[in-house]
């Protein structure tokens, strides 16, 4: 990687922590810590909080009907997301260990706790379930590919593409033949 690219993503990196910083700010303003990955509010916040919840009858009843109508749909997703996280949660438990990967911790990626949020009716807590399960399982699943391909095929694509994860400003140029043949052992040893 030349050394304006490493300049650019340590740039990167430093804004991402210095986000986590300003979020982690942020945390302390609406009172509550994370402690062990458990969300703790106080009392009083969490009495204000059950003091804004909608019921969950006057949150159908302003509900346009195609949403309700929709809901099914969205809902029967859940049978593809099982068994993609069933599928990918196999494949690094077999696959990882024999190529020297170093495995993808789940818990980092899939996060349930705004059910702890007492400002939710029970179905909206049921729709943050549901999204925080298919998001973090998606997150997790393209960490688990984004190290295979680390692994397998450190090289950039010929176009430009988007969403790309973070090994991927490591990779190979598209077209740098002797940098593959130099540096692949090397590259397959940073998935490690």
């Amino acid at each position: 990687m030349s050394d304006r690219i490493s300049g650019l993503v340590q740039r990167i990196r430093d804004l991402e922590s210095e986000l986590e910083e300003e979020i982690d700010r942020r945390r302390a303003a609406f009172e509550y810590t994370v402690e062990k990955r458990r969300v703790v509010f106080e009392t009083e916040v969490r009495e204000r909080h059950r003091a804004l919840r909608q019921t969950l009858t006057s949150y159908l009843s302003e509900a346009r009907p195609m949403v309700i109508l929709t809901a099914p749909v969205i809902y029967s997703v859940i049978v593809p997301l099982v068994l993609l996280d069933l599928f990918v949660t196999l494949y690094q438990a077999i696959c990882f260990p024999v190529y020297r990967i170093e495995k993808v911790r789940r818990a980092d990626y899939v996060s349930i706790d705004r059910r702890h949020l007492a400002y939710l009716n029970g179905l909206e807590k049921l729709n943050c379930v549901y999204c925080g399960y298919g998001n973090g399982l998606l997150a997790y699943a393209s960490e688990i590919a984004a190290r295979t391909e680390a692994h397998w095929c450190p090289i950039k694509h010929a176009a430009r593409m988007k969403g790309t994860h973070a090994h991927y400003a490591g990779f190979l140029d598209y077209g740098d033949a002797e940098g593959y043949k130099q540096k692949k052992r090397e590259l397959r040893e940073s998935t490690r």
